[in-house]
């Protein structure tokens, strides 16, 4: 215990190492504020603070930095963030038309962008049957299948 008490500033760098490496692999900013918490206990350190302070004080600017430093560092990194929609998201309130008869539970329609999927009326929808070539919009995507109801518009 004595050689800890002595050497704590290893423990230290041992813990930033630590938290930083977690944080390079989550980046979530939640270790790099631990990690910086540790610095600050390690600074306290040199400054001839006793052991069990130093973990107070990095305690203390962990949970500070959490609180205060963390939740605008999250905003700013996703401020940027690419606000087009992608994959599936993309689909919904896409347009199309039936290919082959559309009911409650089975069918297939060719959206605009030339994609064959398997569909069926959404609950919502007063029809209960859509004939091919009767213009749709994605309402949701459940799994594999398109949920449509049909439109006025023409689509293609």
């Amino acid at each position: 215990m004595d050689w800890i008490v002595e050497n704590i500033w290893i423990v230290w760098l041992v813990l930033m190492l630590l938290f930083v490496t977690i944080e390079m692999l989550s980046l979530e900013f939640t270790f790099l504020m631990l990690g910086i918490g540790s610095a600050i206990g390690l600074a306290s350190g040199f400054l001839g603070v006793p052991w069990w302070a130093q973990f107070l004080i990095a305690a203390a600017a962990s949970v500070l930095l959490l609180l205060l430093v963390r939740p605008s560092l999250l905003r700013a990194l996703r401020k940027g963030a690419d606000p087009a929609k992608s994959n599936v998201d993309a689909l919904v309130g896409t347009t199309g038309r039936v290919i082959q008869p559309v009911t409650e539970h089975s069918g297939q329609v060719k959206l605009a962008n030339g994609e064959v999927w398997t569909a069926h009326v959404a609950d919502e929808s007063e029809t209960l049957t859509l004939e091919p070539g009767t213009p749709v919009q994605v309402q949701a995507i459940r799994g594999a299948t398109a949920v449509v109801i049909p439109t006025g518009r023409n689509a293609s």
